[in-house]
């Protein structure tokens, strides 16, 4: 297990490729046309696209693609200098090998600056006979609108529990692993459909043993059981603040939470609580004022049973 299983098991074609289905059969229908236009990844961490990138690039240029392909990443080259520079001089010469256009990967797009946004743009727009690009985002609104309308769309939304435990069942196997049913609900709630979180906690709990259960995960990620906060907070809504807050400590106690993490767990049992809806959405809203509050630099336990005394106060 030297090398990151995120590496290790990320897919080299097509056909690989676990989920979005939609976006796979558009993207492959461009590259079997041998006409990729630029394209606009957007969406969460750790949901394929710089994997559905590297394919793309493989697939169009077969053992050539290095030769033809640049990838930076704009969170740690966030300037215009690297777009009048590195990224210009790639683009303004001609593929190897090839006549099609070379490919410039610029992952975390969103983190350039508005100067160099523009820069981005003219370049597009002056040297698309010789490359073409592939931006990737997390957040599409942070990109400006000039280069957006240069680009083909693609949004990535989280996998859904059939393909996370696909990537689960393969690795599995080939790592000879014994991977229980609870245990793969836990991942499948742990990651919301991060497939680089799968990995990573499956590597993990695979270097501790081979027989991964339910108790291994939530040990390796130090979080909480949904079960262990549902109960805090359905003592709460009882009305018994002080067995409440003092659950909820031994929780934090034990698994190293931190107020923001605690926050965060809180706010999704919340609609598992047999309560009035509109008590439900008046306690998210609560939820988001502490989060706030904590951020600011208010202290973490004062604020939490400050929300533990709001849940009291709505079971009465």
């Amino acid at each position: 297990m030297s090398n990151l299983w995120t590496e290790k098991y990320r897919p080299s074609k097509f056909k690989d490729f676990k989920g979005h289905e939609n976006i796979v059969k558009r993207v492959k229908a461009f590259v079997d046309a041998k006409n990729v236009p630029h394209m606009l990844f957007s969406g969460p961490a750790g949901l394929g696209k710089t994997t559905l990138a590297i394919i793309t690039v493989k697939e169009l240029f077969g053992e050539d693609w290095n030769k033809n392909f640049l990838e930076t990443n704009a969170s740690e080259e966030r300037g215009i200098d690297v777009v009048r520079n590195k990224i210009k001089d790639f683009a303004r010469t001609r593929a190897i090998g090839t006549d099609l256009p070379k490919i410039i990967y610029l992952d975390e797009a969103d983190a350039l600056t508005r100067d160099a946004q523009n820069a981005l743009r003219r370049t597009m727009e002056k040297y698309s006979g010789t490359a073409r690009f592939i931006l990737a985002c997390n957040y599409s609104s942070k990109i400006i609108d000039p280069i957006q309308s240069r680009c083909s769309v693609f949004r990535f939304k989280p996998l859904e529990n059939e393909s996370v435990k696909e990537i689960i069942d393969s690795i599995g196997k080939e790592e000879k692993l014994k991977i229980d049913e609870k245990a793969v609900k836990a991942l499948q709630e742990i990651s919301g459909g991060d497939v680089r979180r799968v990995t990573n906690v499956l590597q993990s709990c695979a270097a501790v043993s081979k027989e991964i259960n339910e108790d291994l995960i939530y040990e390796i990620v130090s979080i909480a059981r949904p079960k262990e906060i549902l109960d805090v907070l359905k003592i709460a809504v009882g009305k018994n603040f002080i067995k409440a807050r003092d659950l909820l400590l031994d929780v934090m106690l034990k698994h190293g939470l931190s107020g923001l993490d605690v926050v965060k767990q809180i706010q999704k049992e919340i609609w598992n609580l047999d309560i009035e809806d509109e008590k439900k959405v008046e306690l998210v809203e609560q939820c988001g004022e502490i989060e706030f509050r904590m951020v600011e630099g208010s202290d973490e336990f004062i604020q939490l049973e400050s929300l533990l005394s709001r849940f009291v106060l709505v079971g009465k």
